[in-house]
């Protein structure tokens, strides 16, 4: 499911007044809030390395896709991870850090957006979620999760919805009760009570994952 349609960019990602809000409009958030606490939602500049990480992290649990993460920037020259730098890695010093075939191929589809100006990172802030999503996809391998993962953690929209997302969705499975965990089209409406403020509530749903 594509990110919220009528998004447009927020300058109000505010996630604790997000979470009082949602505790008073349904009690079971409320108790979810006392458990849990207040959000403690890092995010991060949008930028190629971000990008980049996001591409790194799909698939695999938090604590191995930063050790790979890092050993990719390990065996990046002085200066940072930068379009020009990964287009001169080759394909084995990437592997050899750890990432896939299709990972390490993805992140050079990357750099070459970001260095033909297909894909201007500077813009994706003043775009509204769902043309966010449409042109970070047009990168190998980056789907749905990562476009998400992106508006989420390093451009702060308030009302994405990741559905795509097997953990948030187990969350939900947690959260209602149910019988299995739901798919991408069963969770599609059992976020609608926490608009406009829907990536908080996933935040929430990964912390029962």
């Amino acid at each position: 499911m594509p990110a919220s349609a009528t998004s447009v960019p927020d300058p109000l990602w505010r996630p604790v007044r997000a979470a009082r809000a949602l505790a008073a409009r349904e009690a079971r958030f409320a108790r979810l809030l006392e458990r849990v606490g207040p959000p403690a939602i890092q995010t991060y500049p949008s930028s190629f390395e971000s990008i980049g990480r996001a591409i790194a992290y799909q698939q695999l649990t938090g604590r191995a896709a930063r050790t790979i993460w890092n050993r990719v920037l390990a065996r990046v020259p002085e200066g940072g991870l930068t379009p020009e730098r990964v287009l001169r890695m080759r394909l084995a010093t990437l592997r050899a850090a750890g990432l896939s075939e299709a990972k390490a191929r993805s992140l050079k589809d990357l750099a070459r957006h970001v260095a033909d100006g297909t894909l201007r990172i500077e813009e994706l802030p003043d775009l509204p979620d769902e043309e966010v999503v449409a042109r970070l996809t047009q990168v190998r391998g980056i789907g749905p999760w990562s476009a998400h993962m992106h508006l989420i953690f390093a451009l702060k929209r308030r009302d994405v919805w990741p559905t795509a997302d097997y953990g948030m969705r187990k969350g939900l499975q947690r959260y209602y009760g149910l019988g299995a965990v739901p798919t991408p089209r069963e969770a599609a409406p059992l976020g609608d009570f926490a608009r406009p403020w829907r990536s908080v509530f996933a935040w929430y749903l990964w912390r029962l994952e």
